[in-house]
C-alpha cells in the first residue's frame, strides 16, 4: 500500500509539473505574438506580411494632373477628388467635383465613408505641391485604401495661379549645387532597436490604426512646415551633424550628381525592409528623408512616422536645392513648362 501511494504521489507530482510548464508556455505566448515582441516589432511584421509592405512595394502612388482632368472629365462617376488644403485656399480655386476635407480630418473622413469610396477606381488627393498628399496617401495606404492616390505637383500642375510657391523654390533652387558631394558615408553597422510604441493595442492592425489616427489628428500642424513633417535644405544643412540624413535615391544618383554631406544612401524598395537596412535606423536622431521633389520622401516619412521614428521630409527635395544640376542629370523635377496643364477651376 505504502508503494501505491508512493507512486500515487510521483504521478500527481509529474502532472503538477507538466501543467506548469502549460501554463508558462501559454503566458510567454500572447495570441502568438510573445510577450518579447514590442508594439514597434507587432507593427512591423503586420506591415511587411498581412499589410502587404506598401512602402517597399507600391509607393509612391501617384497620378498626373492631367489624367485627374480627363477621368474627371469623362468618367467623374470613376474618380474622388479630395481636396486637403485649408478652406480659405480651396474656396480660392480647387478643381471641379473636388471636396475639402482637412489633413487632420481625413482618418475619420475616410472610416465613415469607406463603403462609399471604395466604389471609385481612383481616389484622389490634392495639396499645394503633392507632398502633403503623398505623406496623406502613404498613411490611407497603409490602412487598406488601395484606391488612394496623391495628384503629383498638386494645385501647382494644376494651373499657373497656384504655382507661384513651387516657380519660387525652383527659381531659387542652386544654392547646394557646390556643397553637394561624392564621397560615399556608410550606413551604420550596429542593429539598432525600433521605437517606442505605447498605443495599448495587442495586435499589428490595432496598432497601426492607433498610429495613423494620431498622425492624422495629433501628429500634425497645418501644412508640411517645419513643426509638423518638413524641413526646409536650410535647416538640414544648418544642422549636418546633428541629423541623420537619409538620401533615398538609387546608388547611381547618389554617386552622380552626388548627395548632402554626411547622407546616407537607402535604395527605393529595398532598404527599408526589417531584413535589410531598416534597423540602422536611429531613434535617439532626427531622421531627414530626401527625394527629388520631396514627393517620395513624403511616402517614406509616413510610413517611419506611423512606427514611431521622429522623421522628416527635406521639402522640394533637390528642386530647392540643385535644380539645373537634377534636370541636367535627367532626375525627376516639376517644369513649369510642361506639368502646369492650366486648366479650368471652380470657386465656392
Amino acid at each position: 500500500m505504502k508503494d501505491y501511494f508512493k507512486k500515487f504521489d510521483s504521478l500527481i507530482a509529474i502532472l503538477l509539473i507538466a501543467l506548469s510548464l502549460t501554463f508558462a508556455g501559454c503566458s510567454d505566448d500572447d495570441d502568438n505574438n510573445g510577450p518579447s515582441k514590442t508594439e514597434a516589432e507587432l507593427l512591423l511584421e503586420y506591415l511587411e506580411t498581412t499589410g502587404g509592405d506598401y512602402i517597399n512595394t507600391q509607393a509612391p502612388s501617384l497620378i498626373n494632373a492631367i489624367d485627374v482632368y480627363n477621368k474627371n472629365l469623362a468618367t467623374p462617376d470613376k474618380i474622388k477628388i479630395i481636396d486637403i488644403r485649408e478652406t480659405a485656399d480651396y474656396n480660392k480655386g480647387h478643381v471641379k467635383n473636388a471636396v475639402n476635407v482637412l489633413i487632420p480630418d481625413l482618418y475619420n473622413y475616410f472610416k465613415t465613408n469607406a463603403a462609399d469610396l471604395a466604389k471609385y477606381e481612383d481616389v484622389v488627393l490634392i495639396c499645394y505641391t503633392g507632398q502633403s498628399a503623398s505623406y496623406s496617401t502613404s498613411l490611407l495606404r497603409m490602412l487598406g485604401y488601395s484606391n488612394v492616390k496623391a495628384m503629383k505637383y498638386g494645385m501647382s500642375a494644376w494651373h499657373d495661379d497656384f504655382a507661384t510657391t513651387y516657380k519660387n523654390t525652383i527659381a531659387n533652387g542652386n544654392s547646394r549645387i557646390t556643397q553637394f558631394v561624392q564621397t560615399e558615408t556608410p550606413k551604420p553597422t550596429t542593429k539598432n532597436p525600433l521605437p517606442t510604441l505605447n498605443t495599448g493595442k495587442k495586435t499589428g492592425k490595432e496598432i497601426l490604426e492607433a498610429r495613423v489616427k494620431y498622425l492624422f489628428e495629433k501628429g500634425w500642424k497645418s501644412g508640411l512646415g517645419a513643426d509638423a513633417t518638413g524641413l526646409s535644405h536650410n535647416d538640414v544643412f544648418n544642422n549636418l551633424n546633428s541629423l541623420f540624413i537619409m538620401n533615398y535615391w538609387p546608388l547611381a544618383h547618389y554617386l552622380d550628381p552626388g548627395h548632402i554631406p554626411g547622407a546616407m544612401q537607402y535604395t527605393p524598395k529595398e532598404s527599408l525592409k526589417s531584413t535589410k537596412d531598416l534597423f540602422t535606423l536611429p531613434t535617439n536622431k532626427q531622421i531627414v528623408v530626401y527625394c527629388y521633389t520631396g514627393t517620395g520622401s513624403a511616402f517614406v516619412i509616413a510610413f517611419l512616422r506611423a512606427l514611431g521614428y521622429d522623421a522628416k521630409t527635406l521639402l522640394f527635395g533637390t528642386s530647392a536645392m540643385i535644380y539645373d544640376k537634377a534636370k541636367e542629370k535627367g532626375l525627376t523635377a516639376f517644369d513649369p513648362a510642361k506639368d502646369i496643364i492650366n486648366k479650368d477651376y471652380e470657386k465656392p
